[in-house]
């Protein structure tokens, strides 16, 4: 989604501009939602589109401090372990953007979060314009379908795939065998202004070299013994939509060069056919290979790779998203549920299988987890997933002695409990992050952590 244009960032409005009343008027004709907040986070007005999707029983939160309201935060989010876009924005005299979770009334949201300072006629900040477009190709719930996830490392994804989606750049989905490409594809195609035009994939590890160029670009009728009519190839089957390549990677080089012709020139030609046609779709490109290297060992063109990765993303591995572990789980399991297959019901995690599937590795990732749950369903009798019936290969890994490093200066335990929590953070003298990083957890976790122990001290 593309955020509308304000006035110029920096340019000092008119005096009679600069009562929130009028900015607010102004707002009103923006589609999307926006609050006015002064310099000390408080909300001081929002527009109706703001009430109607943020809004709590027909309050629009005025007079709250914007963490309190997006993130139930007590500090603002910099101090939080979050990225603050009014302490960029200040920073930088100018607009900034981030993706944040926000607390909305349906439930934690993806939103994409651009914020604005004005200035007053002496260019002083006096306040900030901040627009809200909910993401609808991420949920931060479970779901039944789509992307799901609310790690640091899923978001710079999503985040990136927001900024990319309106564009006609190329993009090059980076990342291990298994972490979703083609669900990444999708929501950018659901994403861009080529939604409603097909979304087409190629598996290209699953086309045999010699049948890539028909499948790619159709044929004409005897062009080859069985040709007995003509067929459209896949590139026209995405005229006006997005081509997912899927596993690039596996491109044969004899087919790399006429694949590089068609993204350079826009055309192609059916096999058995002189006539040239014109190509119009969308370019996402996948693999899980190292394409750089095989460029040095011959096994890919550079001019190629030059060409689909103009928009590099890289998509985190779940162990890389370890906090996301039961809200992939909960997800899948709702996806097997809806199936129509044994189990009809939704089976639950007990707490001993959660630990396990948190602390393992997941070489396969997200296609391996689905695939140990399916299974794990299956034995859940009374609808309940332990700890024994996970795969022994899986409970082998999780629980084999770890090696023992030389304890640092400051010695932490990598799972603290709730008492050894508070400990160390009374006792460390650096930085929270640090802090964060010796725990093995993110900033926003231990924050959390800290604060939901604060509030039980006090009750």
């Amino acid at each position: 989604m593309t955020l509308p244009d304000l006035p110029p960032t920096g340019a000092p409005l008119p005096d009679s501009a600069t009562d929130v009343g009028a900015l607010v008027s102004y707002l009103e004709y923006d589609p999307l939602p926006a609050i006015v907040l002064d310099p000390q986070y408080q909300i001081l007005a929002a527009n109706r589109a703001y009430q109607r999707q943020f809004g709590v029983e027909g309050q629009a939160h005025v007079g709250r401090k914007c963490y309190q309201v997006s993130h139930h935060y007590d500090v603002p989010c910099d101090q939080a372990g979050e990225h603050c876009p009014m302490k960029r924005a200040t920073e930088s005299r100018g607009a900034d953007r981030v993706l944040h979770i926000h607390h909305t009334p349906r439930g934690p949201e993806h939103v994409d979060v651009e914020l604005r300072p004005i200035f007053d006629a002496g260019s002083r900040i006096i306040a900030y314009v901040e627009r809200l477009a909910t993401v609808r190709g991420a949920s931060a719930r479970p779901s039944a379908a789509g992307l799901v996830g609310r790690a640091p490392a899923f978001n710079d994804a999503i985040s990136a795939l927001q900024r990319v989606a309106p564009s006609m750049l190329p993009v090059l989905l980076l990342g291990e065998s298994g972490t979703g490409k083609e669900l990444f594809a999708h929501a950018l195609h659901e994403a861009s202004d080529r939604a409603q035009r097909p979304f087409v994939v190629v598996d290209c590890s699953g086309i045999t070299e010699t049948l890539f160029e028909s499948e790619l670009f159709g044929f004409e009728k005897g062009a080859f013994t069985g040709a007995t009519g003509r067929k459209q190839g896949l590139v026209e089957t995405a005229q006006g939509g997005t081509l997912f390549l899927d596993e690039i990677g596996d491109v044969p080089l004899s087919i790399q060069v006429k694949l590089l012709r068609l993204i350079e020139t826009g055309t192609f030609r059916r096999v058995g056919s002189t006539e040239t046609q014109r190509a119009d779709f969308r370019l996402v490109a996948a693999t899980h290979k190292p394409l750089e290297q095989m460029i040095a060992a011959g096994l890919f063109r550079s001019d190629l790779y030059f060409r689909i990765s103009a928009f590099p993303i890289r998509l985190p591995a779940v162990r890389e998203r370890v906090d996301d572990i039961p809200l992939l789980a909960d997800s899948i399991l709702a996806r097997i549920a809806s199936t129509g297959h044994r189990p009809a019901r939704k089976p639950v995690i007990a707490p001993d299988a959660l630990a396990l599937l948190r602390a393992y590795s997941w070489p396969g990732n997200i296609r391996e987890l689905r695939n140990v749950l399916e299974r794990a369903s299956l034995l859940a009798d009374d609808g309940v997933i332990r700890g024994d019936q996970l795969p022994e290969s899986l409970r082998r890994e999780v629980m084999a002695p770890v090696e023992t490093l030389p304890a640092p200066a400051f010695a932490l335990p990598r799972k603290a409990s709730d008492a050894e929590l508070v400990r160390a953070a009374a006792e460390w003298g650096g930085k929270r992050s640090e802090l964060a990083e010796r725990l093995g957890m993110s900033e926003r976790t231990l924050y959390r952590r800290l604060k939901a122990l604060a509030g039980v001290e006090k009750a």
